[in-house]
């Protein structure tokens, strides 16, 4: 098929965006083509599906993704097989999104900061110090606030063209610092690794917030560029060694990190019979249900047990600072989002977030204990 369009002169990002957008690939050669649902085939045939990501397989939200797309092959019983991406593999930071929308890949982790354009509303769920103390809790927060809000579903769906498997997060983001931060005035003028409302809230503290790619972060910490990192989720700085360069690892209260969400291009979904989409949503259950607080537990116990270690210093604020960072960031900050996204785009934003804080008040406490409730539990 691919030297027909050839000749015919179509790109080849025309051929792949027509070939896959209708469904995905059926039995032995056999593909179905948008608008075309062939019963009896997509029954019994074989479903092979792209999942497309732009982190390692390491990063504590692939691992996630990892456990969920294997699930699915094994509950299928291999009626749904997939072929993953990692690392950018297949597209670049910043193209997952699209690559979606226009059936250029099946499945992806979305991370809204990517794409501020493409899902404004949604960028009103990421936020520090606002009580979302534990990561699970945030999970549901975010679950829910999404099937009681029509104007996030039209969002994903009707804009981009995906329809929304399940959400996560990056779980933690203690302060990862060369040197000790026993309060607020010790983080003033230090230049800290943040993105997005990251960088924000370290702007917020009185630091400056260095938006330095993920991969970069450990030689400029190396060199001197970064005095340390926030925004920056703990498993996976351990993976990066990120403690090697800064070893002390300072809670401060900021709560839960950076909510994504995983989806399916919307027309793979709708072509997937009855009983495939039955196993992806029981596999989603058992997400919310038990799997991420299992998987996240055990990875921030082994993370912690590692840094320790390794030589790394472990501390928290009181909380009083605490409470007086709290009133440094918070409601300052998701007002900005209503005042500058919300508003303009016709959207109820207080009413959203008033929303988010009851359904906080719902779910806290949470039981996924953060990197510093895990080494005093353990070593004090």
């Amino acid at each position: 098929m691919d030297k027909q369009n050839n000749k015919r002169g179509i790109s080849r990002r025309r051929f792949l965006k027509d070939v896959v957008l209708g469904g995905a690939t059926v039995g032995a050669g056999l593909t179905m083509m948008p608008g075309i649902r062939p019963a009896n085939a997509a029954k019994k045939g074989v479903y092979t599906l792209k999942y497309d990501c732009y982190i390692g397989a390491t990063a504590e939200p692939a691992q996630l993704d990892n456990w969920f797309l294997d699930e699915i092959v094994k509950r299928s019983d291999g009626r749904i097989q997939i072929k993953k991406f990692w690392s950018g593999a297949l597209h670049k930071v910043g193209q997952h999104l699209p690559a979606i929308r226009d059936g250029l890949s099946e499945i992806s982790l979305i991370s809204y900061g990517y794409y501020p354009s493409a899902v404004p509303l949604s960028r009103g769920l990421e936020w520090y110090y606002r009580g979302c103390n534990h990561a699970d809790s945030l999970l549901h927060v975010c679950r829910d606030i999404y099937d009681d809000t029509p104007e996030l579903r039209r969002e994903w769906e009707d804009r981009n063209n995906a329809k929304v498997l399940y959400f996560t997060n990056w779980s933690y983001c203690p302060f990862i610092m060369k040197e000790p931060l026993p309060n607020i005035e010790a983080l003033k003028g230090k230049k800290v690794r943040g993105y997005g409302i990251g960088a924000d809230t370290v702007n917020r503290l009185g630091g400056q917030g260095m938006p330095i790619v993920a991969g970069e972060v450990y030689t400029s910490l190396e060199r001197g560029i970064l005095d340390g990192a926030f925004a920056f989720a703990f498993i996976t700085a351990e993976k990066m060694k990120l403690h090697e360069q800064a070893p002390y690892i300072v809670e401060s209260g900021a709560g839960a990190h950076a909510p994504t969400t995983v989806v399916m291009n919307r027309n793979i979904w709708r072509s997937l019979p009855n009983d495939l989409k039955e196993v992806v949503s029981k596999t989603v259950e058992d997400i919310y249900n038990w799997r991420y607080l299992e998987l996240y537990s055990a990875l921030t116990k082994e993370s912690v047990d590692k840094m320790v270690a390794a030589g790394a210093k472990f501390s928290t604020w009181t909380d009083a600072e605490i409470k007086k960072a709290t009133n440094m960031i918070q409601p300052a900050q998701y007002q900005d989002w209503i005042e500058k996204i919300a508003t303009p785009n016709n959207f109820d934003g207080a009413a959203f977030q008033a929303k988010v804080d009851a359904l906080i008040k719902k779910y806290e406490p949470g039981k996924l204990m953060n990197p510093w409730e895990t080494y005093k539990q353990k070593y004090m």
